[in-house]
């Protein structure tokens, strides 16, 4: 059974798929994937410019996403890989391309979002829950905001600051 890992305190975008499978394995990938959100919500490197998703089946954890750095990539990799419980990890994180302007651009995005007064209470949380996805000037937004205005707001934020396209994937809890 592939159990999704969603972590909204953490704000990582972790969709699990559900697939046909005995009620004891399908409480065994649950707590698994509870364990496996944790572990990528503690990890210190992680951040708004950072995505996480995967899924869990039978113990077996695919990991997928895009990172800023190759070796963010591997600690979480290896991080998961020690979790009791986890029989295999399928790391299918990209890792972003290195690029002055993207990081600049993603800069832009944050300060104007995190820095505009209906975003203070999102910016003051421990990992913030909006994160901004930037590869080859295309902008994407992740994360959870608590309506669709914010979600709107957040778009609007992002939009006139030098990026080529910006595409809205921020879910509301509303």
């Amino acid at each position: 059974m592939k159990v999704p890992i969603i972590s909204a305190a953490a704000l990582l975008t972790l969709l699990f798929a559900v697939s046909p499978a005995s009620a004891q394995e399908d409480r065994r990938d649950t707590q698994l994937a509870e364990k496996v959100s944790s572990a990528i919500t503690h990890y210190t490197r992680y951040t708004v410019f950072d995505e996480l998703g995967g899924s869990v089946d039978q113990g077996v954890v695919t990991l997928t996403g895009k990172v800023t750095m190759p070796y963010k990539r591997d600690d979480i990799e290896k991080t998961v890989a020690r979790i009791d419980g986890v029989k295999t990890v399928k790391n299918e994180i990209a890792v972003l391309p290195v690029s002055i302007y993207d990081d600049q651009l993603r800069s832009r995005i944050a300060r104007a979002i995190y820095g505009n007064p209906s975003f203070w209470n999102y910016a003051n949380q421990a990992n913030p829950p909006i994160h901004i996805i930037v590869e080859n000037g295309r902008v994407t937004l992740t994360g959870v905001v608590l309506s669709q205005v914010d979600k709107l707001l957040a778009q609007s934020l992002a939009t006139g600051r030098g990026e080529m396209a910006v595409t809205n994937a921020l879910k509301t809890e509303m």
